[in-house]
């Protein structure tokens, strides 16, 4: 990389920069609600706001700063085009499921729009087409036979030609969906939490859930206070508080990349893109803080925690790509988001377990939670108002999944949970503190023992013990994001410890050499 395109010393998302809509205080005090909501991503804000105009009393607690998660994390496509998925949804579910599958979708964007409307938010929405294309003879095939299930499902799209597409390199043919979208989610997000306000729903930053009771059903959070209600809703993209469900076992999560840059050349896409071959490239432009049109690239995504290069890689591949092809000239933001899948291609939404019908759970969007994450909010409102949703079914987390392809994702994924363990305790390697530089991270012998050191621009030193709080997984430090991430079950933690993303609640052990 050159010096136009260096990167920034430290991640930062394009869509943080508007901050959220006000300070919210923590939880100070035990309380009771009808819902108590967990999560204030698309996910919880949605739902506790629909829950709201209902009439019912909401409490929504984040962890940190709302819309701080992964949905302050995307690339931010409103879209059904989740990849190649719609063949493989026929092969695993059949015709109906997958259509209901794009239909669920198609109603998550217009539920968007109709909220923009209503509520006047300003938050660069805008409707275009979306395209998957192929650069090789092998997913050539595969991007035809996508189009063809199109065909067979009626969606409103189909086949492109290379001629349709508007890239600056060759590519060999490729499938459209008409009339999708794109957005700022956090301006969208900020709209519907003051709406969510202004119906007396209640906010609460920096307070975070470390369990669930169920008689009497009350969320207690690590400020020693807790929130007595009828429901609870987890909307943590990653479930907590989870093991008698077991869901984490049928879940699979990876970390991808994006970034926001400027350039030269004139040439960035009107329309939305995304690779079908590896390494996949997201392509889509947005509005900078200053008005100018940046392109948006994402991709380079790889199982949390488990990688074999330094993460700064993906970021430096990222600017390569968009200096080779579309002149770009300067990055002011990049950064990184986690994204989990299920194992039959479908999210989870509904009841965290059998039996518990009070106590419910929505994840595994598979990178496409605008429009799945908004879809949900409408199924657990359903939900807890006793209504019935056509979409309930197809989402449930006590479906079967037990066909041939679910059977093997599921034994491949916790065998390489498995393995984790065992490779971080048995060979992991190990350096003096001293070999440490000015920010630099790693595991380092000291006392004989070994331990999670990051040296920061000071110089000052901060050790933890590297073993993660929600089962006991070794974690791995992350360059790019000053972070130690799990590779079992995808919970990270800042240098200093503290818990960044779930399972885990409990932040690392400090080090007392």
């Amino acid at each position: 990389m050159d010096n136009f395109t260096k990167l920034p010393s430290h991640p930062a998302s394009l869509w943080r920069q508007p901050q959220s809509s006000g300070d919210f205080t923590p939880l100070n005090e035990d309380i009771s609600a009808d819902v108590t909501v967990i999560g204030a991503g698309i996910t919880g804000i949605t739902t506790a706001y629909l829950l709201a105009k209902e009439g019912l009393k909401v409490a929504l607690l984040e962890a940190g700063e709302v819309i701080g998660g992964t949905t302050g994390f995307t690339t931010a496509k409103i879209s059904s085009q989740h990849g190649l998925i719609y063949q493989e949804l026929i092969k695993q579910h059949g015709k109906d499921k997958a259509r209901l599958y794009y239909e669920a979708n198609q109603e998550g964007i217009s539920f968007i729009q109709d909220c923009i409307n209503d509520l006047q938010i300003d938050c660069d929405f805008h409707t275009l087409p979306s395209f998957v294309y192929s650069t090789n003879k092998e997913m050539e095939q595969k991007v035809e036979d996508e189009a063809n299930a199109y065909l067979q499902l009626g969606i409103d799209g189909g086949f492109a030609h290379k001629e349709d597409l508007s890239l600056p390199y060759s590519i060999k043919n490729g499938v459209m969906m008409r009339n999708q979208a794109q957005f700022h989610p956090v301006k969208y997000l900020n709209g519907l939490i003051q709406a969510f306000t202004k119906l007396g729903g209640q906010v609460f930053e920096h307070t975070r859930a470390l369990d669930i009771n169920n008689d009497p059903t009350a969320v207690k959070t690590d400020r020693g206070f807790e929130v007595k209600s009828k429901y609870i809703v987890v909307s943590t993209h990653y479930p907590f508080s989870d093991t008698k469900g077991l869901l984490f076992s049928r879940l699979h999560i990876e970390r991808s990349y994006a970034l926001a840059a400027k350039t030269d050349a004139g040439n960035i896409p009107d329309d939305m893109y995304l690779s079908a071959d590896e390494p996949t490239r997201s392509i889509r432009w947005a509005t900078g803080p200053d008005g100018e049109k940046l392109l948006l690239l994402g991709g380079e995504g790889h199982p949390t925690g488990q990688n074999d290069r330094d993460t700064s890689t993906h970021y430096e591949n990222l600017v390569k790509f968009g200096s080779r092809y579309f002149d770009i000239t300067d990055v002011p933001f990049h950064w990184s988001s986690q994204d989990i899948f299920s194992l039959d291609s479908l999210p989870y939404i509904g009841p965290i377990q059998t039996g518990t019908e009070n106590v419910l759970v929505a994840t595994a969007y598979a990178k496409w939670g605008m429009t799945n994450g908004t879809i949900a909010a409408s199924i657990l409102k359903d939900h807890i108002l006793d209504k019935e949703n056509p979409y309930k079914d197809l989402f449930h987390p006590a479906r079967s999944e037990m066909e041939a392809s679910s059977i093997k994702n599921f034994i491949k994924e916790n065998t390489t949970v498995a393995k984790e363990m065992v490779k971080g305790k048995m060979k992991r390697k190990s350096r003096s503190l001293d070999e440490l530089r000015h920010d630099e991270g790693g595991i380092v012998q000291l006392d004989g023992k070994k331990v999670g050191a990051y040296k920061d621009s000071e110089g000052t030193c901060h050790l933890v013990k590297p073993t993660c709080t929600h089962m006991g997984c070794d974690v791995e430090w992350n360059d790019a994001e000053r972070s130690w991430d799990c590779p079992c079950h995808a919970s990270r933690f800042s240098y200093k410890g503290d818990v960044l993303e779930g399972p885990a609640t409990k932040p690392l052990k400090g080090f007392e050499s």
